[in-house]
């Protein structure tokens, strides 16, 4: 049988930032298990709490894209926003951080407050879809939508609230919501399992270095025309042969030895996007990253440029971006940062 976990206004506040709600639940509670809080929160959230209370929630939360203010009234809340933020700003460009900073005062210009969507594992262009696609509902359909993010949002934060009280609700319960079932989803992916296994020196490392970025990144600048290079096809490849640990010179085309890593089309601004999973520790290793430059320039001299790199093993917390200059007889490239 499982033991009540008592969670106050506190605790309440950091999941959902309006304040009758906090106080209703801390009131209602303590609660048994993970669903029956859940049951709760939901229920109080749409059938008591009033728009008031929703937009007071709402405006608890930073804008996606920017970092929570040092004045939030709850802490905790400011910390899980940063790290449900943490793969949109992971696969954010320059560029595309400035698309969503417009699109988001666009946003709160026409509606009145803060772009909310259940961020965790969504990417930046995700996000910008999103958001784009939601800006041409009406006001009072847009708020539902809102509300209904907000609830994911409880659901997930009261899912490490009863983790860290040791109380987590049980993966055979089958009878959970469709949507709980989601949201529990992506708390497994994004927090881990609890354990006691012992960690290992590299695990460890990762725990301490975050990074912003995938470890490798390119852009492709068009040195012709003076542009970014736009619509050209990227592939990131890493030599995986159990046998060698590195190609020998006249075997860099043995394609079969070469494992994708990912795959992408330079944007506007010649950039690449996420070409590979976003990861502390980068696997030493020879890598190559691929243009298709024949289909960007049919008339050039190239029909396509490989650029072959080494990355060490002192080297594995390191950023390598590998840009392409390029001409139509031309190119070049360097380690930059």
């Amino acid at each position: 049988m499982e033991s009540s976990v008592v969670l106050g206004e506190r605790e309440w506040l950091a999941c959902c930032g309006s304040v009758r709600f906090a106080k209703e639940m801390a009131s209602a509670g303590p609660f048994s298990s993970y669903q029956e809080a859940v049951g709760a929160a939901s229920d109080m959230w749409f059938n008591k709490v009033d728009v008031n209370g929703w937009l007071e929630a709402f405006s608890a939360h930073p804008q996606i894209g920017e970092s929570p203010s040092k004045t939030h009234k709850s802490p905790t809340s400011a910390q899980w926003s940063k790290g449900e933020q943490s793969t949109a700003l992971a696969t954010a460009t320059d560029s595309t951080l400035q698309e969503l900073c417009e699109w988001n005062a666009r946003y709160r210009q026409k509606f009145g407050f803060v772009f909310l969507i259940f961020a965790s594992g969504r990417s930046t262009p995700e996000i910008l879809a999103e958001i784009k696609r939601r800006y041409q509902n009406r006001p009072i359909v847009e708020l539902e939508l809102a509300a209904k993010e907000q609830m994911k949002i409880t659901e997930l934060r009261l899912s490490k609230l009863f983790s860290a009280n040791a109380t987590a609700p049980s993966t055979t319960n089958t009878h959970y919501a469709s949507d709980v079932a989601k949201v529990e989803d992506r708390v497994s992916r994004i927090s881990g399992h609890l354990g006691t296994a012992k960690e290992t020196p590299a695990e460890k490392a990762a725990e301490t270095f975050t990074r912003t970025r995938p470890p490798i990144t390119t852009h492709v600048l068009d040195i012709a025309r003076g542009s970014p290079a736009a619509g050209i096809e990227v592939l990131l490849e890493a030599w995986d042969n159990n046998n060698q640990s590195r190609p020998l010179f006249g075997q860099m085309d043995s394609s079969h030895n070469w494992k994708l890593q990912g795959s992408s089309t330079t944007d506007k601004d010649g950039r690449s996007g996420q070409l590979m999973k976003m990861v502390d520790i980068l696997k030493p290793g020879i890598y190559r990253i691929s243009f298709n430059t024949g289909k960007y320039n049919p008339t050039g001299f190239f029909p396509y440029v490989s650029i072959v790199f080494e990355v060490r093993d002192s080297q594995k917390l390191e950023h390598f971006h590998v840009p392409l200059l390029l001409s139509p007889f031309s190119f070049s490239t360097y380690r930059g940062s």
